[in-house]
Formats: structure tokens, sequence, C-alpha cells
């Protein structure tokens, strides 16, 4: 089992920097395990689905923020046990996860590129 130092994965993108991981759970590759949590998403604006003991999570920027082309940015989670036996809905996780990301999101949404957190 690999070990996990970080409760979520979080995939968003800012005002001037594109799709990336701000948090990656201390994964090595984090990807993998993003795109077989969200294979059956879809395009979905917001998602709170429960796939294995994991929590998949989108929801639109919740202060409304835009990237420079004006679309509005989503923030994609993957929310790992034990974190995620507390999600059960959208509610939930603004609740729980956008709550510990917020003024990180905050500090780097209009930067020139984000400081991803490591681990």
């Amino acid at each position: 089992m690999t070990s996990r130092s970080d409760p979520f994965l979080w995939a968003t993108r800012g005002k001037r920097w594109g799709f990336r991981f701000l948090r990656d759970g201390g994964l090595p590759d984090p990807l993998p395990i993003y795109e077989n949590a969200f294979a059956g998403v879809g395009g979905k604006r917001e998602v709170c689905l429960r796939v294995g003991g994991d929590v998949v999570l989108r929801f639109p920027d919740p202060e409304g923020r835009t990237d420079a082309a004006g679309r509005v940015i989503p923030h994609s989670f993957v929310i790992f046990p034990p974190l995620a036996d507390e999600v059960h809905s959208l509610d939930d996780g603004l609740r729980l996860v956008w709550a510990q990301v917020s003024a990180e999101f905050a500090r780097d949404w209009d930067a020139p590129s984000a400081q991803t957190e490591r681990g």
C-alpha cells in the first residue's frame, strides 16, 4: 500500500496557470489515481461520489474566480480515508476540504504560477 501523507489530491487551475495538482497526497505520480477516480464523472461541474473507500469531489470555485479566458475554475479532489468517511455531500466537502485549502488558493490564484504542496 502506498503511504499518503496528505488526506487528498487536489487538482485545479489559476487565473494564469493551467491544470496542476496543488496537493498530491504524497504520491510520486498522483495522475493515475486521479484519472481512475474521475473516470466515470465526465464533465460534470459538481460531483460528490464514493469510489471504493475514496470520495471524488468537484465543484466550481466558491468565490466565482475565473481563469484569464473567463472560465469558472473547477476544484477537483480525490479524498482518502479517514477524511473520506466524513464527506457525504458537496456541503461536507466545502466545509471539510475547501476550508483546508481556500487560503492557499486565494494566495496563488492570481500568481504567475502556483506553489504546489508536496506531501
